[in-house]
């Protein structure tokens, strides 16, 4: 596998321009991603842990399921991919493991945090930390595990539970001990998301949870600030969750469906996404050569 989608994520948050990254929990969402001309993808393991599992985000996921979505992603999507490991599965040397692991599976970046396993969704209550320091180490075993490059993105989850500068304060450390990208999680006022590049220089994300904690910020007010990335994590599983709730309420209560009723995507648009017309004439090719 080139390097080609490290590097152009390098490029994206080199340019600090407030770059929206939408979620993606399976591989048929990366290619609506890609289709729509996105420049780049998180896999969220909230949306993966919803979607695959249906569970809460409350640290059911391991790092093989994590492992195999990410290939499953990276096998059709040449763009550059996030991926969300929480804490790491474990301690300095677990986290050693799975930045090894997930490398090799495809990931441009992968995201670390620093809650306590188990970990909870960034906008939920009751969330407990590691220490500073043992996340800095965490940082620093990342960092020497890569070997293709691979960008680390190093979360914090402080504001919650001891406050905004704390958690500056944090973003700091991490930023010092080798991470690429900082992901300030859950700021609560526009004055503290203005606030974080001020302090922390290394490229930023910005992460938008729809009916979350953060005010929504535009891209243009990202880019203004100085933001690299505006995170989206699960705008399609919540977009996809209505739509499934629409479709199959609409065949209860009517015993029907078509495409008529705009509720659905056509048989040929749902071909068109899974690429069969490319698989089509891979096999008149193949079919060719045998005569």
């Amino acid at each position: 596998m080139t390097k080609q989608h490290i590097e152009a994520l390098r490029d994206i948050i080199e340019r600090r321009a407030g770059t929206i990254l939408p979620g993606a929990a399976n591989a048929l969402t990366a290619r609506v991603v890609e289709d729509l001309g996105f420049e780049a993808l998180y896999l969220t393991g909230a949306g993966l842990t919803n979607m695959y599992l249906g569970v809460p985000d409350l640290g059911f996921m391991d790092l093989s399921q994590l492992v195999d979505h990410t290939m499953m992603i990276r096998g059709v999507t040449d763009l550059p991919v996030i991926v969300d490991a929480d804490t790491g599965f474990g301690n300095a040397v677990n986290v050693h493991r799975s930045v090894k692991m997930l490398e090799m599976a495809g990931a441009s970046a992968i995201q670390l945090e620093d809650q306590a396993s188990p970990k909870r969704c960034g906008h939920f209550d009751g969330k407990q930390l590691i220490g500073a320091q043992e996340m800095a180490a965490k940082i620093r075993a990342a960092t020497d595990a890569r070997r293709e490059g691979m960008l680390i993105m190093a979360r914090t989850d402080a504001r919650a539970g001891e406050g905004f500068q704390a958690a500056l304060d944090r973003a700091a450390l991490y930023e010092e001990a080798g991470a690429d990208i900082i992901f300030f999680e859950a700021p609560q006022s526009m004055e503290e998301i203005a606030a974080i590049p001020k302090t922390i220089k290394a490229p930023l994300l910005l992460n938008i949870v729809v009916g979350g904690k953060t005010p929504t910020v535009s891209t243009a007010q990202a880019k203004d600030l100085g933001f690299s990335l505006l995170l989206y994590a699960n705008a399609a599983l919540q977009g996809a969750l209505q739509g499934t709730q629409a479709a199959l309420a609409s065949l209860r209560d009517n015993g029907s469906i078509d495409e008529a009723s705009g509720l659905l995507a056509s048989f040929k648009e749902r071909q068109r996404m899974v690429a069969k017309p490319q698989f089509d004439a891979m096999d008149e090719t193949y079919a060719s050569e045998q005569s």
